[in-house]
């Protein structure tokens, strides 16, 4: 069987300008998406769960902790004050943040969620720091509850329970670095992992999202030469444009390391990624479609930093996949 009948995985195309090969996904079976947070199900796989939805195949998403210690972005006025009052209020911006979170699985065509602490609220958002534009560490202090510090075992064994009844073709997570660095998204990434480890008999495919390094500077410097961007920073003096030499996060990959990646076109799902973004409106703010900018789209979260919208999500079939894939898969020739 070649890379391209992979589960998931379509016909191989080659990358322009380059000689690395992909695969357009091709949603088939059940998809289940392990996330930190509220609104990463969007920020970091909205295009892939849009796309599988539209497909007609199940969608599954599993939320780690219901973002209690996230900053909060409040617009002048009335209800921008009411948001505000939420920041600091781990019960209320929760609570908030789950209405968030289902208007945006709405929007993606998801139906079905689940709380990887089921109904008890035992896993706490961790907290984090901004390092630097797009990078974020641990946060000064880590409540006892916090996920970060929870048994990796206990929380692998309710997730290894969930897929066993959901019975997914691919499962997909951060990388090893957790994406950008956030200590929940790196432990999303370990329970994950030691979750497929515990499935009988052969499991699903592993997929980690990953940003090739071409592709991460590009968005950048088209977001850089983007009229629209620069009159609106000229309008939001608050928010600001990132080098395109700055540090990039952890998902951000060598091109060369990514041979085989599947990937995901967000210009057909662009309106519900949208969508889904201005769901989260306590974390996201100027989600905006591009036109002819060389992205699709731009978005900021608290920081203030604007983010490029790629035209082009990607995800690599991880090691854990080769130990425990449904299907055996032959190195690319």
């Amino acid at each position: 069987m070649g890379t391209a009948d992979r589960v998931g995985a379509g016909n191989d195309a080659e990358d322009s300008g380059s000689t690395r090969h992909q695969h357009s996904v091709r949603p088939k079976g059940r998809l289940v998406a392990v996330h930190a947070h509220p609104d990463d199900e969007v920020l970091w796989t909205g295009g892939l769960l849009a796309t599988w939805a539209a497909a007609g195949e199940p969608v599954t998403v599993v939320t780690c902790t219901r973002g209690e210690r996230g900053e909060v972005i409040a617009p002048a006025g009335e209800a921008g004050a009411a948001l505000a009052a939420l920041e600091g209020d781990g019960p209320a911006l929760a609570a908030h943040r789950m209405t968030e979170l289902a208007t945006s699985l709405a929007a993606l065509g998801v139906r079905d969620h689940a709380f990887l602490d089921g109904a008890d609220g035992r896993y706490e958002d961790s907290g984090m720091s901004w390092l630097a534009p797009g990078i974020s560490g641990a946060a000064a202090s880590v409540p006892t509850g916090a996920f970060v510090v929870a048994s990796v075992a206990e929380a692998a064994s309710k997730l290894a329970a969930l897929l066993v009844d959901r019975d997914p073709a691919v499962v997909v997570t951060y990388e090893p670095g957790g994406g950008y660095g956030h200590p929940d998204h790196i432990r999303a990434h370990e329970v994950t992992v030691a979750a497929l480890a515990l499935l009988p008999g052969p499991g699903p495919e592993l997929w980690e999202i990953v940003i090739p390094d071409d592709a991460a500077r590009a968005a950048r410097a088209a977001l850089a030469s983007s009229p629209r961007v620069a009159d609106l920073l000229a309008r939001e003096p608050r928010l600001a444009l990132p080098a395109v030499d700055a540090p990039y996060p952890a998902a951000v990959r060598p091109a060369s390391e990514l041979d085989g990646a599947v990937v995901v076109e967000l210009a057909p799902v662009l309106a519900q990624v949208l969508t889904a973004m201005g769901a989260h409106a306590t974390q996201i703010q100027h989600a905006t479609a591009a036109d002819g900018e060389g992205v699709v789209g731009w978005y900021a979260l608290s920081n203030g930093v604007l983010a490029p919208l790629p035209s082009q999500e990607f995800y690599r079939a991880s090691e854990v996949a080769t130990r425990h894939a449904r299907w055996t898969v032959p190195a690319s020739k």
